[in-house]
């Protein structure tokens, strides 16, 4: 966002600055006033992957700019995602969110999976030389939820189109596996998530082809 030392900003502008456009200065200036400094929020961060199970992360930053200490795993990510959506449903609007505006600005994101593909609505989409083009995308159909991460694309588009094949393939499995229960009203119905079984698909042959770290997804 172009920020600069003693400007104000909104933490709603500050958490959508985040969630569309990556903006590393708003994830700074978040960061610096939850922890008081970014390496002790990352600290934070870390205390707080352990109680949620990421077993293979390690976080050093506030913004996942390289760091040769920092790393984390398609399934990790997985399971962030689903915290996300079952702990703070309140705030998961935050990433569906496709524009916002700032300063007069229309600010746009980088997901074009929430208008490409039907379901999704929402989760969030990364780049850093080390690690390629990655996405966590989140989409809804039936009342079932997948929840699926792509690392290591060569580009956004093969990223993507990735992402679109491990959910293709994810519904379909989805579509033969009953429901353990339905919902018994319409309130139940429209809850984000539930504690789903995990379900691992690997496409071997686009994998070779765009060279992702992981694709995986969850659901139920």
């Amino acid at each position: 966002l172009y920020l600069h030392p003693g400007e104000h900003i909104p933490v709603r502008s500050a958490i959508l600055a985040i969630t569309t456009r990556s903006a590393n200065d708003a994830a700074v200036v978040l960061a610096e006033a939850m922890g008081g400094s970014e390496w002790k929020f990352a600290h934070m961060m870390n205390t707080t992957a352990r109680a949620l199970g990421l077993k293979h992360t390690t976080f050093r930053n506030a913004s996942g700019l390289p760091n040769r200490h920092q790393r984390t795993t398609s399934r990790d990510m997985s399971r962030l995602a689903m915290a996300i959506l079952e702990d703070f449903p309140q705030y998961y609007h935050f990433f569906k969110a496709k524009r916002f505006t700032f300063r007069g600005k229309t600010i746009y994101g980088h997901d074009h999976l929430l208008a490409r593909y039907p379901g999704v609505d929402g989760m969030k989409t990364g780049y850093i030389d080390a690690s390629g083009f990655n996405i966590v995308t989140s989409a809804v159909r039936d009342h079932r939820r997948l929840v699926g991460v792509v690392m290591g694309g060569r580009t956004a588009r093969s990223r993507d189109r990735l992402m679109v094949r491990l959910l293709n393939r994810g519904f379909a499995h989805l579509r033969k596996t009953p429901l353990v229960a339905e919902a018994r009203d319409n309130a139940q119905a429209q809850r984000p998530v539930a504690r789903y079984k995990k379900v691992s698909i690997e496409d071997t042959q686009q994998a070779e082809r765009d060279r992702p770290d992981l694709g995986w997804v969850v659901g139920g």
